[in-house]
């Protein structure tokens, strides 16, 4: 709580006058995170077919924002990729997150599918599980850890953090 209320420049009084409980705040970190969040990923709605190269480049640009949120709202991310410990509403407001992230990403791929930038034998819910999942993991490494000691991991910036991570995402664990 003093972390929290030592960068919003107020005192605990005041804080607590807007927020009575912990579980409050938790829940409007969530909410607002989870606009934000929802904000950035549906910017990567495609809206025309494009080639493989530029279906890439959009992608990381997206990521990169994605990474560049999650960077600028560590608290919310650390509620989302973290809920150890948290009381039942606040869970249940973590995994609406998710499904909503979740079907963000699958309107975004389904979109791709529908301009025949992606092939329309796809399944849409396994590949926005999977990419939520890997987008999940890679957060959570770069700003909570832990790394193995020879990491690089969470030296990166979130623009080289986003091509590594479009890298596999198109091209998997052969990077072809």
């Amino acid at each position: 709580m003093s972390d929290i209320v030592e960068q919003a420049g107020v005192s605990q009084g005041t804080f607590y006058w807007h927020f009575k409980s912990k579980q409050e705040i938790a829940l409007e970190i969530i909410r607002a995170g989870r606009e934000g969040l929802l904000a950035v990923i549906n910017q990567g709605y495609p809206t025309e077919g494009r080639s493989v190269e530029e279906m890439v480049r959009r992608s990381q640009r997206l990521l990169k924002n994605i990474f560049e949120f999650a960077a600028e709202n560590r608290y919310f991310m650390e509620l989302l990729l973290t809920e150890s410990g948290a009381e039942d509403v606040i869970r249940v407001a973590i995994r609406e997150t998710r499904i909503d992230m979740q079907t963000a990403f699958r309107s975004n791929i389904k979109r791709a599918v529908e301009l025949d930038m992606l092939p329309n034998t796809i399944d849409l819910d396994m590949r926005s599980a999977f990419l939520v999942s890997l987008l999940e993991g890679v957060i959570a490494r770069w700003l909570i850890g832990p790394v193995v000691d020879e990491s690089k991991l969470q030296q990166l910036s979130p623009e080289e953090l986003a091509a590594e991570t479009v890298r596999f995402e198109f091209f998997g664990l052969l990077g072809i």
